[in-house]
């Protein structure tokens, strides 16, 4: 036996599996939760005005869905240990295969996922049971489920999620390749979304603050707590580079604990006031949450100071890391434990008992009819697609300072496109603009042009794909993929193929349009705060795709000639005028119920503002219209140039072949030969070429 190979033999046989850590973990969540709630029943009771469920559901309900969180972050956190903490198999990364810690990390998050599902079934008859004092047996029976899913808005949460889980986790198990694992851990990542639309944020005034930061909020705790279970796994397998791991992981816990300190502190502050944190039962929850943190940032800086320096030296010192890792993720569950019976505990009462029906539905009031002008002095800032705008430009600025320490140059007008589109995020959210849309059909048209049509064609010129992989240099051979590699699997993925394909991309950008306004789905998502977040992120997400393979200097897997591209656009331009038309000419008021119900102080009308939303449709388009056929144009002459330019440097070495079959024709015409001779055609055409 080789020196080399004698001291990894016996550590390899230590390789241990974390099921018992999982388990453990769990049911520290669970028990704290169910232990607070237990305390705090009878005065929840009172304040809510329901009868006693039962033990089963006082004690089951917190202590299942502090579980389901815990399942939720194994979830998320394995399938980003498969997405970037271990390398796949040495293929070609297109197509390669998972190793075998890949394999069982994937593994490991489709079963917690499905897992994650089975308790949301649960968690179905039991919230019934805790919002109606109804035993848990009699909330198993058909009928009920009809009425929890129907009448109580968490029961519908958790359907949703359930049904997530149910495809990503079934997709998960079948999964065997690399590239697959970041669409599967934004699935799990969406399970968690559905619960973060209900409860205390999304209800009362300011709830458009309360939602947008709790999702901020659950988006990060599932990342931190999951990545770290994830680490802990793929230590006690003994898998390789776990020094890198740890640094990535490392990066992202700073940026999960800023944002979750920020959401959490805005939470908190439209909730209730600074003096009833210690004086109320859902203040002191509060406050053992924020305890927690600091206990969490503590083991954080253990692990900067002490842990990841060793892994650093001597990749096989992972006992220090792990025995670190291992006490933190306890004092997460109990934090999780001790944040789920806040869903049972009410919050002290509103500042304001006297809010306006418009303040219920969207949040906050609104005093005067929006100009072009008066909607730029208009401002609430926007918690989601503000920070997205923000942070767009913050990565975009970080990425650019690295290729400036590199050495190398980057245009000036795309920096400048991009911040453009950015800015425009910002401003459309947060000014008049986005805080109209949710009361008048025609600020909302503004705003899903402005999206679809004016952002994408900003952010796509700006080349931030192409920026991103100049700017971080790759991984290394054997090494887990970094940014740069997902970067460029992304832009070479078939899926994206596929999907930015002209005739796929046309029809998707196209049928949005249709799907939305000419069916009752308008009437159902613009009546909750949840529904505008997730139209929002379909009208980004579908103009960024189809101005990506539009116009932008981005590589996608396939992408027509200028000229081909041009033609598409044409093809769609009538379908997006023929909407506005219809719209104009619509006599039926869509979502009228709910625009009627807000009380707009300058009582607008309703149909005239959806008339002039139509013509905002047909109009809209005309701006970023003119930028596409210019760009599109400019690379027609660019690709033409580069045509005439090849031609000739091909000349200069090879002789031009057809100048000079040509001057030879005319020599022979000039010799007295006739294009209907048969030497004619056999000299210049060879033998057979004749019509």
């Amino acid at each position: 036996m080789s020196t080399t190979a004698s001291p990894e033999a016996p550590r390899r046989t230590q390789a241990r599996g974390s099921w018992p850590l999982y388990l453990l973990f769990s049911l520290v969540a669970g028990t704290v939760g169910m232990t607070i709630s237990w305390g705090f029943l009878s005065d929840s009771l009172v304040a809510l005005g329901i009868p006693d469920p039962g033990r089963f559901t006082t004690a089951g309900l917190p202590f299942f869905r502090a579980m389901g969180w815990i399942l939720a972050s194994l979830g998320v956190g394995s399938f980003l240990a498969s997405s970037f903490y271990i390398a796949p198999r040495p293929e070609p990364l297109t197509r390669a295969r998972l190793s075998v810690d890949g394999h069982i990390a994937a593994r490991t998050g489709s079963l917690s996922i499905l897992c994650f599902g089975l308790v949301a079934l649960l968690m179905i008859p039991l919230t019934l049971s805790d919002v109606s004092g109804t035993p848990f047996a009699q909330t198993l029976q058909p009928e009920a489920w009809g009425v929890a899913i129907s009448q109580v808005s968490t029961a519908l949460a958790w359907l949703w999620v359930a049904l997530i889980c149910g495809v990503v986790g079934t997709l998960g198990l079948f999964s065997r390749t690399w590239g697959s694992q970041p669409a599967l851990l934004c699935g799990a990542i969406l399970t968690v979304i559905p619960l973060g639309m209900e409860g205390h944020s999304a209800a009362g005034g300011d709830h458009d603050y309360g939602t947008n930061s709790y999702l901020w909020h659950l988006i990060f705790l599932v990342l931190w707590v999951g990545g770290l279970m994830a680490l802990i796994a793929h230590g006690r397998r003994l898998g390789p580079h776990l020094d890198v791991a740890v640094r990535r992981y490392s990066t992202l816990a700073l940026v999960s604990v800023l944002f979750m300190a920020v959401s959490g502190i805005v939470n908190a502050a439209i909730r209730i006031e600074f003096s009833e944190w210690f004086t109320t039962t859902y203040g002191l929850i509060i406050v053992a949450k924020t305890a927690g943190v600091v206990v969490l940032a503590f083991f954080g800086f253990i692990h900067r100071q002490i842990t990841i320096p060793q892994l650093r030296n001597d990749a096989t010192r992972s006992a220090a890391f792990l025995r670190v890792a291992v006490a933190e993720v306890l004092v997460m569950a109990a934090i999780t434990g001790i944040a789920i019976t806040m869903g049972r505990t009410p919050p002290p009462a509103p500042r304001d008992p006297n809010l306006s029906p418009m303040a219920i539905a969207i949040g906050f009031d609104l005093h005067e009819s929006p100009t072009f002008w008066n909607v730029w002095s208009m401002w609430r800032f926007d918690l989601m697609f503000g920070t997205i705008g923000i942070l767009l430009a913050a990565a975009y600025l970080w990425a650019l300072l690295r290729l400036r320490r590199a050495g190398k140059t980057w245009p000036w007008w795309r920096t400048a496109s991009f911040l453009i589109g950015c800015l425009t995020l910002v401003v459309m959210m947060s000014s008049g603009m986005g805080m109209n849309m949710m009361a008048l059909f025609s600020m909302h048209m503004i705003v899903h042009m402005g999206l679809s049509m004016v952002v994408p064609v900003f952010l796509v010129l700006g080349a931030p794909l192409t920026l991103l992989m100049e700017a971080v240099p790759p991984a290394g051979e054997g090494q887990p993929p970094g940014l740069h590699e997902w970067v460029w699997a992304l832009c070479n993925n078939r899926v994206i193929g596929f999907i930015t394909a002209p005739g796929f991309n046309t029809v998707q950008f196209i049928v949005i349009f249709y799907l939305l306004y000419l069916t009752p789905l308008y009437d159902v998502l613009v009546s909750e705060h949840g529904g505008h977040v997730g139209m929002n992120v379909v009208f980004l997400i579908s103009g960024y795709l189809y101005f990506w393979d539009m116009i932008g200097p981005d590589p996608v897997p396939r992408r027509g000639t200028p000229v081909a591209r041009i033609g598409w656009l044409i093809f769609s331009m009538p379908f997006h005028l023929y909407f506005g038309v219809y719209l104009m000419q619509l006599t039926e008021i869509l979502a009228g119920d709910f625009y009627s119900s807000l009380g707009l102080p300058w009582e607008p009308d309703l149909l005239a503002d959806q008339r002039a939303g139509g013509g905002i449709a047909w109009a809209s388009g005309a701006f970023p219209l003119v930028i596409v056929f210019s760009v599109l144009f400019a690379q027609w002459r660019r690709e033409d140039e580069k045509k005439a330019q090849d031609y000739d440097h091909r000349a200069e070495e090879e002789g031009d072949v057809d100048m000079d079959s040509y001057n030879a024709m005319l020599a022979r015409m000039n010799a007295g030969e006739q294009p209907g001779d048969e030497a004619y055609y056999t000299e210049e055409f060879g033998e057979g070429k004749r019509r």
